[in-house]
């Protein structure tokens, strides 16, 4: 056996060496990034010039296909490559929408105020209408300026107060609210509401519903729900100052809305809430259950965690206060008892059963879905 010392390969460079290369690769590509930015803002403004939207739904389609072929012809991940360009393409769409490229150059700055300004939705309020070029007006329990004062001298009157409360703060500033004026709300429901603002003001109204919660990171691709309830003008406005900051659009009224919402909110809450009373009370702990996850655990704690780290009283007043909470509620329950007796009798053709039953109503969603939900799973991986 040879004693000689081991000579290391000259042609391998030390680990620092390689690792300071790599990072000056990182710092030319933020640079290109930057270069890239700078690039979207004059876009921003040649859009905004020629009334043009921000999305180019076939320009993102050429982009993605061209940087996966060339990628994959130097050798690199096609599907990375996509989902990089992705984030890479709404980070510029969310930073047209910041410039205020769909906002027509002739819209007149108006006077909005937010009622509850000093919650999470109406901070994100105040800031959605500041980002467009509007003068915001804070009004709520605790500040120098009142709700009645604020709703009597904007033209833009916006209720974000908690559910339960909403009506009769509609009830108490509507009239208040001038007759060439809008008044909006942003609440989980619609029928009660919209029916006060039409009842209780003089002015045009538009019931909204964010499909979000305050702590998104962009508003880009959010969607809201639009309401229409009195004036043409109005509503017009609406549309064109919230599509301009990039949000998607959804008009209904407001009886199809809680309708939906029985399903979209009440439905998934109560889910999620079994869910998590449930793991409660079997009784072993979360840490441990944590180290034998699978992606698809994981997705459905994080879930439930984001669920009940949020406000209850919210929660309840969304169940409480739609009038199909009882019919969709049963109707879970009724499936939960069937998926466990075909479980519990071991009984494989009434489980093949209820599995064709559900295949059937998701048809070809399922393809969608195990692509998508591939992409969460792949970047939930990689951050755990």
């Amino acid at each position: 056996m040879s004693t000689e010392p081991r000579r290391e390969n000259p042609a391998v460079r030390p680990l620092p060496v390689l690792r300071a290369i790599v990072d000056a690769i990182d710092h030319e590509i933020l640079l290109l990034l930057a270069r890239r930015n700078s690039l979207v803002a004059d876009i921003a403004v040649h859009k905004r010039e020629h009334h043009l939207p921000i999305r180019d739904v076939q320009r993102e389609r050429e982009i993605i296909a061209d940087r996966r072929a060339r990628g994959q012809a130097l050798g690199l991940n096609p599907e990375l490559l996509e989902s990089l360009w992705r984030l890479v393409l709404w980070a510029s769409r969310d930073r047209q929408a910041a410039l205020r490229a769909e906002v027509p150059p002739e819209v007149e700055p108006r006077t909005v105020a937010i009622i509850g300004g000093q919650g999470a939705m109406g901070r994100c309020m105040a800031g959605l209408f500041g980002d467009l070029g509007h003068a915001v007006m804070i009004a709520d329990l605790d500040t120098p300026l009142t709700p009645v004062e604020a709703a009597a001298a904007a033209d833009v009157v916006v209720i974000s107060v908690p559910i339960d409360v909403t009506v009769d703060v509609i009830r108490q500033i509507g009239p208040h609210v001038r007759p060439d004026a809008l008044l909006m709300d942003v609440t989980s429901l619609k029928t009660g509401p919209l029916r006060a603002m039409l009842e209780h003001s003089r002015g045009s109204v538009v019931g909204t519903h964010p499909l979000f919660g305050p702590s998104v990171h962009s508003l880009q691709g959010q969607r809201v729900v639009l309401t229409p309830g009195r004036g043409a003008d109005w509503l017009g406005w609406v549309r064109t100052m919230l599509a301009a900051r990039g949000l998607v659009l959804v008009e209904t009224t407001p009886e199809e809305h809680d309708r939906v919402m029985a399903v979209v909110q009440v439905l998934v809450h109560f889910a999620t809430e079994v869910l998590g009373a449930t793991l409660a009370r079997v009784g072993l702990p979360l840490e441990e259950t944590l180290r034998y996850m699978s992606p698809i655990y994981l997705m459905q704690v994080l879930l439930a965690g984001r669920h009940f780290a949020q406000s209850c009283d919210l929660y309840a007043a969304i169940q409480m206060g739609n009038a199909a909470t009882g019919e969709v509620t049963d109707a879970f329950i009724a499936a939960a008892r069937d998926i466990r007796a075909a479980a519990q009798a071991q009984d494989h053709a009434a489980f093949r059963a209820l599995f064709a039953e559900v295949r059937a109503y998701f048809g070809d969603f399922t393809d969608q879905a195990l692509a998508q939900s591939d992409f969460l799973i792949d970047r939930l991986v990689e951050r755990a």
